[in-house]
């Protein structure tokens, strides 16, 4: 009797054993404690596109200039990458107009660029927040009048830790480099 409840408390505390949670690099995005609201109105933090390669870009739908530009290279990127299963990959564009960029007006921008696939989330957050996603990918962005913005045009890869791997400055349809990179990225 004695040995079946010894037998009995170490099975018991075995089943008990707390684990650890799985730390991230300091370097990670999914660090931010952010709160981010998608095209479908559901609340998301970065974190949860952890183990996922995402392709990230900062732009505004009302942009009549570059951010038409960056939508193309997002999309020629994923054209590009489409043999890659949906659930290795998030396209993310992320807006630096909130007040205006709603979940319909963000959904309205998918569906207008044929982004409409699970692998294509649109974020908005609150101004401030936005800010600090924007100095973390190095991304400077300045309101210049109430419907226009100047900003750069940068497109960032992150790794499955949400970790830099990453980034095309400028405009232009060349996505070769992006490309080799969200393959090496799924690979691992």
């Amino acid at each position: 009797m004695r040995f079946l409840f010894i037998f009995i408390l170490v099975l018991g505390l075995s089943s008990c054993k707390q684990t650890k949670p799985e730390t991230l690099p300091q370097s990670s995005v999914y660090n931010l404690s952010s709160e981010w609201e998608n095209q479908n109105a559901d609340k998301i933090h970065l974190a949860d596109l952890k183990g996922k390669v995402v392709v990230m870009v900062m732009i505004y739908t009302s942009c009549k200039t570059a951010c038409p530009q960056l939508t193309a290279e997002m999309g020629k990127i994923a054209r590009e990458t489409e043999d890659i299963p949906q659930e290795d990959i998030r396209y993310v564009l992320v807006s630096i107009d909130p007040e205006h960029d709603t979940p319909e007006v963000m959904k309205d921008y998918l569906k207008r660029n044929k982004f409409q696939n699970e692998k294509w989330l649109f974020l908005r957050s609150s101004i401030e927040e936005t800010r600090e996603l924007a100095n973390v990918l190095a991304v400077k962005y300045k309101q210049i009048s109430p419907i226009d913005f100047s900003h750069s045009n940068i497109i960032s890869v992150f790794d499955k830790n949400g970790v830099l791997a990453f980034q095309k400055e400028g405009l232009s349809l060349d996505v070769e480099g992006t490309v080799k990179e969200v393959r090496k990225q799924t690979k691992k």
